[in-house]
């Protein structure tokens, strides 16, 4: 039974999970677009928002709890100085995901996640 079970495992235990979405989400702040699986991709957007909503709150406790989850302090520093700041009058939604082709070796379903560009 799946009761009150609410994400991916991915196929990962549990903190390889967290250090490979960790590492996503720096990417996406970094390079502001990547290309992974569809279910990866959703998942990474559940966990990019949230920090994106910490980041545009700001303060020192947000900035920790961050870095916290994210220990790359490049894509933190980006995050808190430039995406918070694009997204400040915006609430949620602030990926997109794209479905693209399917992969050559095992047939997954392929997804580009993106920052919307703010107008």
């Amino acid at each position: 039974m799946r009761h009150r079970v609410d994400r991916r495992t991915l196929g990962r235990f549990g903190s390889h999970r967290r250090a490979m979405l960790s590492n996503m989400a720096a990417e996406l702040f970094l390079k502001e677009k990547i290309e992974t699986t569809l279910p990866r991709a959703k998942e990474l957007r559940r966990v990019a928002e949230r920090l994106i909503t910490k980041a545009k709150l700001g303060g020192l406790h947000n900035r920790r709890l961050v870095a916290s989850r994210m220990p790359n302090k490049m894509a933190v520093k980006k995050l808190f100085d430039d995406i918070a700041k694009r997204y400040a009058n915006r609430n949620g939604g602030y990926t997109r995901i794209v479905r693209t082709t399917y992969r050559f070796g095992d047939g997954a379903q392929k997804a580009i996640i993106e920052l919307v560009e703010e107008s």
